[in-house]
């Protein structure tokens, strides 16, 4: 898809696809990393990763690295109301994370894969280094 055509879509769905894509990589990551051990060990290893507060902070941790054009997205993401926000999360921290997802959904719908994959990569490492 062209980037103006992935631009104007709605935050929600970005960060749709950038969850599911952002979990993909998690779950790869864990797999890699801890080889042969319960799905149960793995899955709790991925919340980690995966839960808002992380995706939020991470977020942060990066923006100095985004473009323009990413914070924009960002932006939308965590902008955009929603009328679901997890139990366990914190409603900036929910916000933030959305903007994230939301930016893993642009870069991966607009061919953006290397630039996708040095954040989710960046990401994955400061998230790490939070344990």
């Amino acid at each position: 898809m062209e980037n103006k055509e992935v631009r104007n879509m709605s935050p929600l769905v970005l960060a749709y696809m950038g969850d599911a894509i952002y979990e993909v990589y998690v779950r790869d990551y864990l797999i890699k990393k801890y080889g042969m051990c319960k799905v149960k060990d793995l899955h709790k290893r991925a919340i980690s990763f995966v839960k808002a507060k992380s995706q939020a902070l991470a977020v942060l941790y990066l923006e100095e690295n985004l473009s323009e054009e990413e914070m924009y997205i960002v932006r939308r993401g965590r902008n955009q109301k929603s009328n679901t926000v997890p139990k366990n999360a914190d409603i900036k921290d929910y916000r933030y994370a959305t903007g994230f997802e939301a930016l893993i959904g642009y870069l991966h719908l607009s061919n953006q894969k290397e630039k996708m994959e040095i954040i989710i990569d960046k990401t994955i490492k400061f998230i790490e280094g939070m344990e």
